[in-house]
């Protein structure tokens, strides 16, 4: 759950500082007050892009934190550490983000830094909004199939029936690519070949490459090294060079060693020094000897160098490009030996795993036949009590010839407000009304199978008044009894049921617009008064005794 937000000059705020607890929160103001201004920080933490426009005027950066609590921890623990972010201590995950007006963004999860794709999918896994736009959603198939799947909890047969789908397309693809290529001549057979001769004449390696760059480099610049090399080791241990004198220290340092044996540590250590010198001076010697190539030796060096560079020009600049294509080559001269034989187990093979895929459809439609009686029974009930008293709720699920990413199933959601008419498909029938709360009844019913903690719904009532406006507020309630919701809502029939109450208020009087978010619900007599406004006038008797009675 959300347990505390705090933001800091996002629009028109200035500042605010937020304790939440579970259950139901109402979000209630005026139009335009900027209610929205509260979902955007909260949209902001999910990872939601987001522009220099937010920060408020005369302000250096916008800033959102926020405080989420899982009493248990082990999923979003999983997500962490998979993204490789602090672990939830004691359950607790803190969330930062800063939106600088000159500055690059800057997010935080637990104190690390984090990137925007990891914010979205922390957002993932504790927030889901439901906007305006979310009952239109309910026309396209792709979302009553989700919904659908949801309720029948067919995530692990849709994910074995996809495995076997995608190894069908694989199959089929590979097929296709095969049959589209003609068969090879006989100088392009020898051209393959002899390009596969070059490649197996180096060790297709990356330390095997790494080693032939560093001979040929060497080799290219064996004189230059051989000179500074030799200098070095005749700088070290020749006639006149550093060991030398060196040694001549040495004996030195031996004979105050014996007028004085408290620096005999000293003497030893101008010792180590001298062998040293010398096992430089050898090993800058031993450097020549290694480039001594003969001639047979800088040819074949060459040679390969010249292969490795012509292989890299063709198929790209590293090891593994070069080996996927000679895999490539490969396979495409042993199709050549018997391409209607390939072409032939490849035919076998799809009708094998397009029987596995289509048998393992069925057995999802099946599942998904059984959901959507079930979801009927439970959806109908929910919307009878939203005012539909002899409303007709279906989902009829069909089959379709051609397997796709989701089987072979149709889905189709149908809904007569009506008595005596047959239920149509909701894009056919449905009011904007009618659809806001065909969604909230489908919500109330998907509530217990929805992981996701924190829901979110931005004036999801709209187009519901009325009594029916209870119903909706106690359908939330419900909801609440196993997610925190957040509401925006202008329906006081909902806010009257929420536990917690937060008013949103734009101040215009001074010279610039201020927005301030109040909690309320603590004062019986501010929640009246606000409901009242709801109601059409915070003055007015009739609306308080209203608002009187539908908090009590």
């Amino acid at each position: 759950m959300l347990q505390s937000l705090r933001i800091r000059n996002l629009a028109l705020l200035e500042e605010v500082a937020l304790e939440f607890e579970a259950g139901f929160t109402a979000v209630t103001g005026e139009t335009g007050a900027g209610k929205s201004i509260l979902l955007g920080a909260m949209s902001l933490l999910a990872g939601e892009r987001a522009d220099k426009t937010i920060i408020r005027q005369g302000a250096a950066a916008c800033e959102v934190e926020a405080a989420l609590f899982f009493e248990d921890a082990r999923a979003i623990n999983a997500v962490l550490a998979e993204l490789e972010l602090p672990a939830a201590e004691d359950g607790v995950v803190i969330l930062k983000r800063s939106v600088p007006r000159e500055k690059a963004p800057r997010l935080s999860v637990n104190g690390s830094l984090a990137t925007l794709a990891a914010l979205q999918r922390l957002g993932e896994h504790w927030i889901d909004f439901h906007g305006p736009s979310e009952p239109r959603r309910l026309l396209k198939e792709s979302c009553q199939l989700e919904l659908l799947d949801l309720f029948g909890r067919t995530g692990d047969a849709l994910a074995s029936y996809r495995t076997r789908y995608e190894a069908w397309r694989a199959l089929v693809a590979d097929r296709a690519r095969l049959a589209n290529e003609t068969k090879l001549s006989d100088d392009q057979i020898d051209f393959l070949q002899r390009q596969l001769a070059k490649i197996d004449e180096l060790e297709l390696t990356d330390e095997a490459i790494e080693a032939l760059e560093r001979d040929f480099h060497r080799l290219s610049r064996a004189q230059e090294i051989t000179t500074l090399a030799e200098g070095l080791s005749a700088g070290l241990t020749g006639d006149d060079g550093v060991q030398l004198r060196v040694g001549q220290l040495l004996r030195e340092a031996r004979q105050l060693e014996n007028l004085d044996p408290a620096s005999r540590a000293l003497a030893e250590r101008l010792s180590a020094a001298a062998v040293e010198l010398n096992d430089l001076g050898a090993e800058f010697a031993g450097l020549t000897e290694q480039l001594q190539f003969d001639a047979e030796q800088a040819e074949q060096l060459q040679s390969r160098m010249n292969t490795w560079l012509e292989l890299k020009r063709k198929h790209g600049g590293d090891v593994s490009a070069v080996s996927a294509a000679r895999d490539d080559m490969r396979r495409r001269l042993e199709s050549q030996g018997d391409l209607e034989g390939t072409l032939a187990r490849l035919e076998k093979q799809m009708v094998d795993a397009e029987r596995a895929a289509r048998k393992e459809a069925s057995a999802l439609r099946a599942m998904r036949e059984k959901a959507a009686r079930e979801l009927a029974k439970l959806a109908g009930r929910s919307i009878a009590q939203l005012g539909f008293k002899k409303a007709d709720f279906l989902v009829k699920i069909g089959a379709q010839g051609e397997l796709g990413p989701a089987g072979d199933s149709t889905v189709e959601f149908l809904f007569s407000p009506n008595v005596g008419e047959a239920p149509l498909p909701l894009s056919r029938i449905a009011s904007s009304g009618e659809l806001a709360r065909v969604m909230l009844a489908l919500k109330t019913v998907l509530a217990d199978l929805d992981g996701v903690p924190v829901l979110v719904f931005d004036e999801v009532d709209a187009n519901v008044g009325g009594e029916i406006g209870r119903v909706v507020g106690e359908q939330m309630a419900g909801i609440a009894r196993h997610h925190q919701v957040f509401c925006v809502t202008h329906l006081p029939q909902v806010a009257a049921q929420a536990t917690s109450h937060l008013v949103v208020t734009k101040d215009q009087s001074k010279e610039r617009a201020v927005v301030e978010i109040a909690p309320i619900q603590q004062s019986r007599k501010a929640r009246v008064s606000e409901l009242a406004r709801m109601l059409g006038d915070r003055n007015a008797k009739s609306a308080l005794a209203h608002a009187e009675e539908l908090l009590a």
